[in-house]
Order: C-alpha cells, then sequence, then structure tokens
C-alpha cells in the first residue's frame, strides 16, 4: 500500500466510519441550490440565481472526485489494483435505472421536439457533447460529465497510478486555460458543458481524497474564510450575466473550486449537526433522483408555479425507493460483500 492509498483510508478513517453522513448533507446543500437557483432564474430572470445553481453542480462534482476516488484507492491499496469490472458494474447498477426511468418517458412525452440523436446522448451520456440539446434533457449535460469522468479515471487510475498526482495537477493546470481559449474563440456557454472545462473540479476533489488526511484540521474561522470565494464568485458571475472573463475564468473559478474542497474537508474533519439531521440527510440521498425530476418541474420554458417542487420530491422519492433501493440491493446480494459508501452521488 504506497502512501497516498494510507492517505486516502486515514481519511476516512478520521470520520470514525466508512460512510461520512455529513456528506448527504452536503449533497442536500448541492440540490438545493440548483433546484432554487433553476426557479428563480426563470422566475426572476435572476442570472445569480443561475449562477448559484452553478455552484450547486460544482459542489456536486468535487464530491464526485473526492468519493470515487477515495473509493478507488481504497481498493488499489487492498490489492495494487482496481478491477475495472467490478467498478462499472456498480456504478451501472446505481446510474442507470434511475436515468433510463427519466429519460425513456421524458423523450416519449416530447418525441415531437426530439431528433434520434438527442436521445442517443442521453442514453449514451454524452449530451454535453450535443449543443443542440433540447431543454428537458439540457441538465444531463453534468450527469454525462460524470459518467466521462467515472470510465476514465479508473483506467487513468490503474495504467499510471504512480504518476496520479501529475496527471491531476496537470488537469487543474489545463482546464481555466481551455476556459480562456473557449471563450476568445466565442465558444463559451455550451463549451462550459464539455469536459476539459471543468476537469479541473472534478480533479481538485481527486486532490482532496489523496492527500486530504495530511492537511491540519481547518478551524471554523479559516472556512468561513472560504465561504468568500463560493459566495462572491456566483454573485459576480450573475451580476455579468454570466459573460466571463480571463480574469474569472483563470483566477476567481479555481479559487472558487479550491475553496469548495477546503470546506468539503472542514466538514469531514469536523461533521456539523446541522448536516446529519433526518431531513437534510434525506434530501441528499434522493438528490440523484431530485436532480433528475427537477428540470420538468422547477426549470423548463416556462415560469413554474413554487409548489410544483413538491411533484419533483415526490418522483424522486419514488425512484429512490422503489427503483434505487431495490436494483442496489439485488448488486449487493449478487457481490456478496458489504455496500461501502452506499449512495454515492451521481448528478450535478
Amino acid at each position: 500500500m504506497d502512501v497516498t492509498a494510507k492517505d486516502s483510508l486515514l481519511l476516512l478513517r478520521s470520520a470514525g466510519m466508512q460512510r461520512i453522513p455529513s456528506l448527504d448533507g452536503v449533497r442536500a446543500i448541492a440540490i438545493l441550490l440548483v433546484m432554487a437557483g433553476h426557479w428563480a432564474e426563470l422566475s426572476y430572470d435572476s442570472p445569480v440565481a443561475g449562477a448559484f445553481a452553478s455552484l450547486g453542480r460544482r459542489i456536486f462534482f468535487v464530491l464526485s472526485g473526492y468519493l470515487i476516488t477515495t473509493l478507488l484507492m481504497k481498493e488499489y491499496g487492498k490489492s495494487s489494483t482496481i478491477q475495472l469490472r467490478t467498478f462499472y458494474t456498480r456504478r451501472a447498477y446505481r446510474i442507470l435505472p434511475a436515468a433510463l426511468v427519466f429519460v425513456l418517458p421524458v423523450c416519449a412525452v416530447f418525441w415531437h421536439e426530439l431528433r434520434w440523436y438527442h436521445m442517443a446522448a442521453a442514453l449514451l451520456y454524452v449530451v454535453n457533447m450535443d449543443f443542440t440539446h433540447p431543454w428537458f434533457l439540457g441538465h444531463l449535460w453534468s450527469i454525462s460529465v460524470q459518467e466521462q469522468f467515472y470510465f476514465l479515471w479508473p483506467c487513468v487510475l490503474r495504467k499510471w497510478a504512480r504518476h496520479r498526482t501529475l496527471i491531476l495537477l496537470g488537469a487543474v493546470a489545463f482546464a481555466p486555460v481551455y476556459r480562456v481559449l473557449c471563450h476568445f474563440a466565442g465558444l463559451h456557454g455550451r463549451a462550459d458543458e464539455t469536459f476539459p472545462a471543468v476537469a479541473d473540479i472534478l480533479a481538485i476533489g481527486c486532490l482532496l481524497a489523496l492527500y486530504g488526511a495530511r492537511v491540519p484540521r481547518i478551524r471554523a474561522r479559516w472556512a468561513m474564510l472560504m465561504l468568500v470565494p463560493v459566495v462572491f464568485v456566483p454573485i459576480h458571475m450573475g451580476v455579468l450575466n454570466f459573460h466571463t472573463t480571463p480574469v474569472l475564468l483563470l483566477l476567481f473559478w479555481p479559487a472558487l473550486h479550491v475553496s469548495i474542497a477546503g470546506l468539503l474537508l472542514h466538514v469531514v474533519q469536523t461533521p456539523y449537526r446541522i448536516l446529519n439531521v433526518h431531513p437534510v440527510t434525506w434530501i441528499g440521498k434522493i438528490s440523484y433522483g431530485l436532480y433528475l425530476w427537477q428540470q420538468l418541474f422547477v426549470f423548463g420554458q416556462h415560469q413554474r408555479p413554487w409548489y410544483f417542487v413538491f411533484f419533483a420530491f415526490a418522483l424522486a422519492s419514488a425512484s429512490y425507493y422503489l427503483l434505487e433501493q431495490p436494483v442496489l440491493r439485488v448488486r449487493d446480494r449478487k457481490a456478496k460483500k458489504p455496500v461501502v459508501m452506499r449512495g454515492l452521488p451521481s448528478a450535478a
């Protein structure tokens, strides 16, 4: 077992358990930011609100990088390898059923607004490469990015494990430059949904998993300072009405992503009661279904009444209890091993 594999295990043990309840609370914050931002952006024509929806997705990206890398390094630390087939099978059980139950009926209802490649992009998780996607599938771009990460990162980690830190730092350095190049080429906007544009956010989460155990305990006053870019950058972007600048792309966004990672580490090191109360953790557990279904009831082509949010919660709850959990139980029975960190996030 190498040093960073040990660090990943130590970070888990520092929380006192394999599953870290506070992270369900973090998921809850992220999905509520997405939903509130979407609704307010449409209802009040508020770019600032839309920027906070973007913040919620960025929290999901950091969290995904952190959790997936922690799991992969745990396996690598035990066996000095990563079983790709096992990993992909577990991810498929977690992600595909709920996604299919969303995509197929929605495409059937809105078939007149579809082209065949829109549905293909949704089913193949390349919506972020389809710049013409319809509004009811548009939010799947972030899930597509995460699926591409789930596919690529285990292969990279298995093939070039000794160079993982260099690869991640390369992604952190490259992505801001890529965003600036897209900006000057007039490709900002939808280009921000491509994998290279968000690779640094995922990479920062991965680095947190690899080296977070070495970071001294973050005190509350430092955590409060980290909140400054988390609040300021989305407001700044909203005031600019999403018309980004090179300074924003090169400096402010990376500062935001590092701050999110720092706050995530603080939550792991110092669990907060508010993040662990049952209503909050419950929202975190159903966050995948909420992200899938909120697009129809919170966001869309026209303003939605605020109470439409309850439809999203109802369908997400049904998805979690009637589909996702039963499928995971089947998966676990087949694997004949205990679940590690059940309920990993699968959305932005």
